[in-house]
């Protein structure tokens, strides 16, 4: 019998796979169609201080292997996540899950940060550094490898929980980011976020997004996710999520031989909403077939 389990910074998981945050909201949706407690965790929806309605419409683009979004964080504020969506949400999973924190500030993620630290079925905050720091003349905080670091720092400073930093792949060396992040106290690293990307409307001549651009995701981002994840585990120490476009069972054997303890699946669950179940079922026969007994013992076994 294949084992599937795994661990990230002592948190057993029955399996790898986690829809990613953004893609799953708090579970309720998806719990009506599937008992969600199969999964292995997951990353709810990205959330700030305060309250965001998100960005203007549209906000969605389809592209031939993949989608680009610009959403903009819609969430309800850490506050009410912590007082209605969480406690809701354990409910009906009854496993600890990834909270993921974004924010424009160094203050912002050291407040929701230090909210979300008593939180029983938090197992993991996950440091979403792709926004763009405001008090850094509008750069995202993850394409500085001294930001990282500082946010890093602070955040570690409030919490005693595991905290994975979720760095962008839009900058030109993604492993000296994550060692900042290591160095700094990091526990993991969750990557790639989305790339960049756009889509024009050519009978109306405009973006057809109304932000004009926004975060690119899908199959078609797999390969250079795939690459990042194997860099960034040759140069830490600490575990790797790894995420980008999976949508198989043998996508997520690929991530893992690159280095990661798990992975999330993003876009795929738009497309599909049962991917994720229909993953955990396959991966055992895909083990089987291809000679793996233990799916722990192939992360990063990749030279």
């Amino acid at each position: 019998m294949v084992d599937i389990t795994t661990e990230l910074s002592g948190l057993k998981l029955d399996n790898p796979v986690i829809p990613a945050s953004g893609t799953f909201g708090y579970g309720q949706e998806f719990s009506k169609i599937y008992d969600i407690n199969i999964l292995g965790s997951i990353a709810v929806k990205g959330t700030t201080k305060n309250a965001r309605f998100g960005n203007e419409q549209p906000r969605i683009a389809e592209c031939t292997s993949g989608m680009i979004n610009s959403v903009g964080l819609q969430n309800p504020g850490i506050e009410r996540v912590i007082s209605e969506e969480l406690p809701e949400l354990q409910k009906i999973f009854h496993k600890p899950v990834i909270a993921n924190i974004s924010g424009f500030s160094v203050e912002e993620y050291v407040y929701c940060a230090e909210k979300i630290n008593n939180v029983p079925n938090v197992g993991i905050i996950e440091i979403n550094v792709s926004c763009p720091n405001v008090h850094g003349g509008g750069m995202a905080f993850g394409s500085d490898p001294q930001r990282v670091a500082e946010v890093t720092r602070a955040v570690k400073e409030v919490t005693r929980k595991p905290v994975y930093i979720k760095l962008t792949p839009n900058v030109t060396d993604i492993a000296e980011i994550a060692v900042s992040a290591e160095n700094a106290g990091a526990d993991g690293i969750s990557l790639i976020n989305t790339m960049l990307g756009m889509r024009i409307d050519i009978k109306t001549r405009r973006p057809v997004i109304a932000n004009k651009m926004g975060g690119f995701s899908g199959p078609a981002i797999f390969p250079v996710a795939l690459r990042m994840v194997y860099q960034v585990h040759k140069a830490v120490k600490i575990p790797v999520i790894g995420m980008g476009g999976i949508s198989c069972a043998e996508d997520v054997i690929e991530m893992m031989m690159a280095g990661a303890s798990a992975v999330q699946i993003g876009a795929a669950n738009l497309v599909d909403p049962f991917i994720c179940p229909k993953i955990i079922h396959d991966l055992p026969e895909v083990c089987e077939r291809i000679g793996i007994h233990k799916l722990s013992g192939i992360i990063g076994t990749i030279d």
